[in-house]
């Protein structure tokens, strides 16, 4: 582990070794923000920092168990947007290149071989319109008219620079703000507005990459965001699993200086792992996973 404070769990999936008609060895090309890299707290950062407990470490080490070797590459970047990603002007390129012309770059490199990429983007371009109260309604419409446009360029652009044994896989969104449900009204109302929200998110998403012909994790399900069945959670009481789960399975009800911080977890991670294992694609082995 790279610091981090909960402790990792396993997948708790099955499988053996990999299948005879299954590749022995592969690249994974991970892209996206600050999730795609594992960005959690640490005792050393307890205001985050990337880890190597993140989502795609989990799918290698699954990977592992089944005797296909994965070669990660990370190149995501905290903060990033569908916009950020392809002009670079963010926390990491400065204008100095881009995540997109980096993956490009790694695709033609790795032409002809066999892969993986999972694409982390989204949440970020409207997650700046949530606090906006009255006003947040006209920045998502025009934050998603940017996605519409900037998502579908972006996979394009991947996809032609990618040989015929890669894999595409998107990554949908969970909602870490329904934990603000437990810290009284306002927290309530907040959380009631980023869930429709995100859900508008994901559902665009789904389109666009359903488009392209890409399949996309849908996390969302696998941090029960639509069930409000009522479970006890500790030191809180009764509240809707959806709620339990965004605490569960993030950081944000943790104790300070730790949160309330959005990403998840260990645990939240390996959820996120689930959810892509269960969309690969040939030459990958496609599994059914339940959340």
């Amino acid at each position: 582990m790279a610091g981090a404070i909960v402790p990792a769990l396993t997948l708790g999936l099955t499988g053996g070794k990999a299948s005879a008609d299954a590749p022995l060895s592969g690249f994974y090309l991970d892209l996206g923000g600050s999730s795609s890299v594992g960005f959690q707290p640490t005792e050393q950062f307890p205001h985050g920092q990337p880890t190597t407990d993140g989502y795609a470490n989990d799918v290698v080490a699954y990977e592992a168990d089944r005797g296909v070797a994965l070669d990660l590459t990370e190149l995501g970047c905290s903060g990033e947007t569908t916009t950020t990603m392809i002009t670079g002007d963010d926390r990491c390129y400065h204008e100095d290149g881009s995540q997109l012309a980096d993956a490009l770059a790694f695709l033609h490199a790795h032409d002809g071989e066999d892969g993986i990429v999972t694409i982390d983007l989204g949440f970020n371009d409207l997650r700046g319109c949530l606090h906006l109260g009255s006003k947040r309604t006209a920045c998502v419409e025009g934050r998603m008219v940017l996605l519409q446009e900037q998502l579908p360029y972006i996979l394009q652009s991947l996809q032609g620079a990618a040989g015929a044994g890669v894999s595409f896989v998107g990554v949908g969104f969970d909602d870490p703000y329904l934990a603000d449900a437990i810290t009284g009204r306002t927290g309530a109302r907040f959380a009631m507005h980023s869930e429709a929200v995100l859900d508008q998110l994901n559902t665009a998403l789904a389109a666009i990459y359903a488009s392209a012909n890409i399949p996309m994790a849908t996390v969302s399900s696998f941090f029960d965001v639509d069930d409000r069945t009522k479970v006890n959670l500790e030191g809180v009481g009764n509240v809707p699993n959806n709620v339990a789960s965004a605490c569960e399975l993030t950081w944000m009800c943790a104790p300070k200086p730790y949160g309330p911080n959005m990403h998840p977890n260990d645990a939240g991670y390996l959820k996120i792992a689930a959810a892509i294992e269960s969309e690969l694609q040939p030459p990958w082995q496609s599994r059914d996973i339940a959340p």
